[in-house]
């Protein structure tokens, strides 16, 4: 799972970390690292305290585990060290996070344009995330890709037939505790092929799960709680 939420208000967010380095034989899933948080009773930064030591197994990622009081974040190709973020908006894609890379940037700076509005719609966020613009050639992030790759994935939205975006998933969560969760999910070309959306309060809240092969996609998320250990 490259996103889970709990009954207790627990979640957890998994990127890849792009690494052109050959991978690492017999690495165990990054998948079971979101799940593993939620079905487990440890605070989140007890939990990424615990995964340090055997971080280095796992093939290159970014982790995000939190709940209603804190939000954490840890990666294996960072600072070998939990972060607790203060109440903000942060971007995260396939590399650490708030990395400058264009895409994120125009992302992020549009996200808290519609953070300014009373209220923010999910067409509004899903809009942000469906957004194919490639960056020019002098704004390409140098990540080891062929120049023509570089372009590809530097759109928030990615379109080709042998890479690309798999889905888009909204996660509203609102003071009185009703939460809103829905995915689209796309086809190579990009034409949207199904959809699922979950709403429900804190007290009857279902475990959900979106399932990945290999996560890749970029996250946009407004980190506005209470940051007081959970």
């Amino acid at each position: 799972a490259w996103l889970g939420v709990a009954r207790s208000g627990r979640f957890g967010i998994v990127t890849n970390y792009r690494d052109l380095q050959a991978p690492i034989e017999g690495a165990p899933t990054r998948g079971n690292l979101v799940p593993r948080f939620l079905t487990g009773a440890t605070s989140p930064k007890e939990f990424l305290d615990d995964l340090r030591g055997a971080a280095q197994r796992y093939s290159g990622f970014n982790l995000l585990v939190g709940g209603t009081r804190a939000l954490y974040y840890f990666s294996n190709r960072g600072a070998n060290a939990p972060v607790a973020l203060a109440p903000g908006v942060y971007g995260l894609s396939n590399h650490l996070l708030d990395t400058p890379w264009p895409k994120l940037a125009r992302t992020r700076a549009r996200f808290e344009q519609l953070l300014n509005n009373a209220e923010v719609s999910s067409e509004e966020l899903f809009a942000m995330l469906a957004d194919r613009t490639q960056a020019g050639a002098d704004h390409l992030p140098s990540t080891g890709l062929p120049d023509d790759w570089e372009r590809v994935v530097s759109a928030p939205f990615i379109v080709n037939e042998r890479y690309g975006t798999r889905c888009s998933t909204v996660l509203l969560v609102e003071r009185n505790g009703r939460t809103t969760l829905q995915e689209r999910r796309f086809d190579a070309q990009g034409v949207q092929t199904g959809t699922s959306r979950f709403e429900y309060t804190s007290a009857e809240a279902p475990e959900i799960w979106f399932e990945a092969e290999d996560p890749d996609e970029t996250v946009a998320c407004d980190a506005s709680f209470d940051s007081s250990p959970e």
